[in-house]
C-alpha cells in the first residue's frame, strides 16, 4: 500500500508539472503544433534516464525514492518517458525485433484508440 501512495503523490506532482510547462511552453511558441507535449515527453525521457542510468544505477536514491521518480512522478509527467526506456532497455539487450515491434505497436495502437475513441464519441453525439 505504501508504494501506491508513493507512486500517486509523485503521479500528482508530475500531473502538476506537465499542465505548468505545457501552458509555459505555450507562452512563447505557437499552438499550431503540439510544442507543449513535445517538450514534457522530451523532459519526461531525459529525467527517467537520469534516474534509472545515474541516480539508482548509483545507489542514490532509495527504491522508494525510484517508484516515487520513475513510476511517479514521471509517469505523471508522461507515460512517454516509460516507454522511451523500455525501447532502449530492448536496444540495450539486443532484442531489435521487440524493439520495432514495441514502436510500432505503441504507435499503432495509441493512434487508433484515439481514432476509435472519437469515432465512438462522434457517433454518440449524432445517435448513431
Amino acid at each position: 500500500m505504501k508504494n501506491y501512495i508513493i507512486v500517486g503523490i509523485g503521479s500528482a506532482i508530475g500531473g502538476m508539472v506537465r499542465f505548468f510547462l505545457s501552458n509555459f511552453v505555450y507562452k512563447f511558441l505557437s499552438p499550431v503544433f503540439p510544442y507543449g507535449t513535445l517538450v514534457v515527453n522530451a523532459l519526461g525521457s531525459f529525467l527517467i534516464g537520469i534516474f534509472l542510468f545515474y541516480l539508482d544505477a548509483n545507489e542514490l536514491i532509495s527504491s522508494e525514492m525510484r517508484i516515487f521518480l520513475t513510476v511517479g512522478f514521471c509517469g505523471g509527467l508522461t507515460t512517454f518517458s516509460t516507454f522511451s526506456y523500455e525501447t532502449f532497455s530492448l536496444i540495450q539487450n539486443s532484442e531489435y525485433l521487440f524493439t520495432i515491434l514495441n514502436i510500432v505497436l505503441n504507435l499503432l495502437f495509441s493512434f487508433t484508440g484515439i481514432l476509435l475513441a472519437f469515432i465512438i464519441s462522434h457517433k454518440i453525439l449524432r445517435g448513431f
